[in-house]
């Protein structure tokens, strides 16, 4: 089995990023519709987990910048 150049597991790890950031938007905009309720539990959590999608997303591209050294 051979090793992946670094340039392919570049690309890997951009298409990863790519989708979590569609992710985090997708689960951001869930929070909407419950802003204003007594659903404080739900949108707290749903703001969480789009926070931490987009960590996800900032790690994903910094491995990418490292592969790409």
């Amino acid at each position: 089995m051979s090793t992946p150049s670094p340039a392919t597991t570049a690309a890997e790890l951009s298409a990863a990023a790519e989708a979590i950031a569609s992710y985090q938007r997708r689960v951001a905009a869930l929070a909407g519709p419950h802003l204003g309720t007594d659903r404080e539990d739900l949108v707290a959590a749903i703001y969480e987990a789009e926070r931490q999608l987009r960590t996800c997303e900032r790690l994903l591209q910094r491995a990418v910048k490292i592969a790409l050294q």
